[in-house]
């Protein structure tokens, strides 16, 4: 049984801009910073604290992200986004490359798939999509909707065991 964490391993979202002003808004690579998980050959178990999402780069965008634009992107995923509710995985089964279960975001259960790179010097990485509202949730737009957050949003898991 491995027991992961932000102490040995990394967790995060990467959201992409969309709309006719695009250029405006940044791509975001965000770092989830509370955060267990337990993984084995045979399950796997994540659970996560919504509100510990923190914007670790933004690139594009027609100036560099600040401070104030950070915490402007973290209220807004706490807010409106997530809305302050843990985020939970739950294996249903694990093979080889791929991880199926059910990831409960935003209060709402749906199944997803995460897909497993194993390396040779232990190294796992695991990734899914995550579409937002097959979860209810609404991507995030600004200037009556010219600038969104694309619905589909990566999420990885990198850790070396």
């Amino acid at each position: 049984m491995h027991r992961l964490g932000p102490e040995n391993a990394t967790l995060t979202v990467h959201t992409r801009r969309g709309g006719a002003a695009a250029k405006a808004g940044h791509d975001l690579e965000l770092g989830v910073t509370s955060w267990q998980a337990t993984l084995d050959d045979t399950s796997a178990e994540l659970t996560a604290d919504a509100t510990s999402l923190r914007v670790i780069r933004g690139t594009g965008g027609m100036q560099a992200l600040g401070d104030e634009d950070k915490a402007n992107i973290h209220q807004t995923i706490d807010d409106d986004v997530l809305r302050r509710q843990d985020i939970v995985f739950r294996s249903t089964r694990v093979d080889g490359d791929r991880i199926e279960g059910d990831l409960t975001l935003a209060g709402q259960t749906q199944p997803i798939a995460f897909e497993l790179e194993r390396g040779d010097d232990g190294r796992i990485r695991a990734r899914a999509t995550v579409t937002q509202t097959r979860w209810g949730m609404k991507p995030f737009s600004a200037l009556f909707g010219t600038l969104k957050v694309l619905d589909d949003v990566e999420v990885v898991l990198d850790a070396r065991l």
